[in-house]
């Protein structure tokens, strides 16, 4: 059952090949997924997290088979949610006072679902430790709405291990466990995913959490996360990625996304993206009919995009459900730094664009004026209006020429945090505008990750 990481380090979670869905019914996991538990056997004996609910007396008796569990001296739970700490009440009936060390946050959430039962809570915060015995010593970092209040991270130096939790994971089962034996093109798009569905609303406090990691000062030689595969080779990787990602990250794509009644608003849709390629040949343009889609998958593709395109006709004075519904999530991830038009059809009131031109924005786009709004089926005169909202969408060419010199312009890489400077982008939190080449940023710029100078990046 157990899978050697490191030395003493081994997993001892639960593959869970089947997997289908998360968090109820909320998120897609065609690739299943797995919760990743840890057992650390120095001097101490440490258990990191556990498993979901539903496994919790196979993880209890498969644990028994590795180690005399009266031998486990403390138990870590990085977080509260059941997915991770779901076998704690089978397993604490058996070693009732074992120290369990956590966010004061996490004693809220544990003993909210499970009830109060006198758990020997260790209560710990950042920069906190715990020798382990042989030179080696737990450091705990809070990760505050990594996804939850209560979430932390456990550094084991020595080893060089970050116990990540929900942070870097992916609803991916990997037999194998690590990130380089799992097929590379679905372990990237199950990690974009997890990002884009469940971390993106808090770009913002990862950004933050990413300098101050930065700051301790710590080697990560292998990232473990709570889900998914383990990262060993260039282990980093998964870090320069987030830090993409939470910055209002975007691709040249244009997303397009329906639901019709009667195929009116998809005809309008298949305009768009045609007219989006003649315009602009290089970007990538994709399609969806949300009521045909997973809902997930298109979020992913909209958290790719620069632009979307959102399509109902109007119905009751509004706009079809399954396009209110994933407008409604679309809401809740707070994308950043993406334009959006609306288009449908109507055949009487025709309030339905209006309707999404409201919700995008309430969804927090740069929402155009530029629409398409046609009686009953599109005709010549509705299709001629297109080619301005695709203008105003993706921009002219003169634009596009910049944008295409903006790209030319040479990368940098901070090669302590592996931060990569992008001139297309700049760093607008820290006043630098996008345009800005390398070589024109203030002497006193620093790596808005880790807080290093110019000095220390590298040309990519």
């Amino acid at each position: 059952m157990r899978k050697l990481i490191k030395n003493n380090v081994s997993w001892v979670g639960y593959i869970d090949w089947e997997l289908e869905s998360f968090h109820g019914d909320e998120l897609s996991t065609y690739n299943g997924s797995s919760q990743n538990a840890y057992l650390i056997e120095e001097e101490k004996t440490v258990l990191i997290d556990t498993v979901w609910t539903p496994h919790r007396f196979d993880f209890v008796e498969n644990l028994k088979q590795e180690v005399d569990l009266n031998k486990i001296d403390f138990i870590v739970a990085n977080h509260g949610e059941c997915d991770h700490s779901g076998s704690l009440t089978a397993l604490m009936e058996l070693i009732p006072d074992t120290p369990i060390y956590c966010t004061a946050n996490a004693v809220k959430s544990i003993e909210g679902q499970y009830g109060k039962r006198g758990w020997n809570f260790h209560v710990v915060k950042t920069g906190d430790s715990v020798d382990i015995g042989n030179g080696k010593k737990l450091i705990f970092v809070e990760m505050r709405m990594l996804h939850w209040p209560d979430s932390m991270a456990t550094f084991m130096t020595g080893d060089n291990i970050l116990f990540s939790n929900d942070a870097f994971g992916q609803h991916f089962a990997v037999g194998e466990l690590w990130a380089d034996k799992a097929d590379q093109c679905t372990l990237w798009k199950e990690a974009i995913k997890y990002y884009a569905n469940i971390l993106s609303p808090f770009s913002g406090v990862l950004s933050k959490k990413l300098k101050e990691i930065a700051g301790l000062g710590l080697t990560f030689e292998i990232i473990a996360p709570s889900h998914g595969a383990i990262w060993r080779e260039d282990p980093m990787q998964i870090v320069r990625k987030y830090a993409e990602w939470c910055e209002a990250y975007q691709e040249d794509q244009v997303t397009i996304v329906y639901d019709t009644m009667w195929e009116g608003t998809a005809k309008i849709a298949h305009q768009i993206a045609a007219e989006v390629a003649k315009q602009s040949p290089k970007t990538v343009v994709k399609v969806f009919n949300i009521a045909k889609s997973d809902k997930n998958d298109v979020a992913t593709e909209v958290f790719k995009s620069r632009a979307v395109a959102v399509g109902s006709p109007t119905v009751v004075n509004s706009i079809l459900s399954s396009v209110a519904g994933w407008l409604e999530m679309i809401k809740q991830l707070k994308f950043k730094g993406k334009k959006a038009a609306a288009f449908g059809c109507y055949g009487w009131s025709g309030e339905g664009v209006k309707v999404l031109q409201e919700r995008l924005a309430d969804a927090g786009f740069e929402v155009i004026e530029e629409n398409v709004r046609s009686l009953w089926n599109p005709e010549e005169a509705d299709f001629a209006q297109i080619p301005a909202l695709v203008r105003s969408l993706v921009g002219t060419p003169e634009e596009e020429e910049v944008k295409e010199e903006n790209n030319g312009m040479k990368k940098y890489e901070c090669d302590p945090c592996g931060y990569v400077y992008d001139p297309a982008v700049g760093d607008p939190d820290n006043g630098i505008a996008p345009g800005t080449a390398f070589e024109d940023l203030p002497d006193d710029w620093c790596c808005p990750v880790c807080g290093v100078g110019k000095d220390m990046f590298k040309e990519v």
